[in-house]
């Protein structure tokens, strides 16, 4: 049990010499030097976090400090579309969209509702004679 905890404190340590040296390399790499006076592990005094680069691509600033990281839109590359460089057949007289589409979309609502309008059609018709005759005094009478 007793090498098993050495191996466990030698492991854990070479893990800190690892992180120390990843942190100094990330540190010359940033060019922060650290100084000696500077406790490891520590922040450098007077040292606050680097300010984040802020671009505006879809926001237009308001603040005149922010009007330089404005980006410019980017630009769309051009490209010829094939199809509106491509003449049109004009031998057809139909239009194309009318071929597409059924010929009669609703004719299975016209099937079903045929008897209804048929009944319909015949009161209006006499709904229309009974005010005529109304209108005229009754002197016109309905020839059968």
């Amino acid at each position: 049990m007793a090498t098993n905890a050495n191996s466990v404190e030698k492991v854990a340590a070479q893990r800190k010499e690892r992180l120390r040296a990843l942190r100094a390399a990330s540190e010359i790499s940033n060019g922060h030097g650290s100084s000696e006076e500077d406790a490891p592990g520590e922040e450098p005094k007077g040292e606050t976090e680097p300010e984040q680069d802020l671009r505006f691509r879809n926001y237009l600033p308001r603040d005149k400090q922010f009007e330089p990281r404005k980006l410019a839109p980017p630009s769309l590359p051009m490209f010829d579309d094939p199809l509106s460089s491509a003449p049109l057949p004009t031998d057809r007289t139909e239009d194309p969209i009318l071929s597409i589409a059924p010929k009669k979309a609703n004719w299975d609502l016209r099937r079903d509702v045929a008897k209804k309008l048929e009944k319909l059609e015949r009161r209006t018709q006499r709904a229309i004679v009974e005010l005529m005759r109304w209108q005229s005094g009754g002197k016109c009478q309905l020839v059968r």
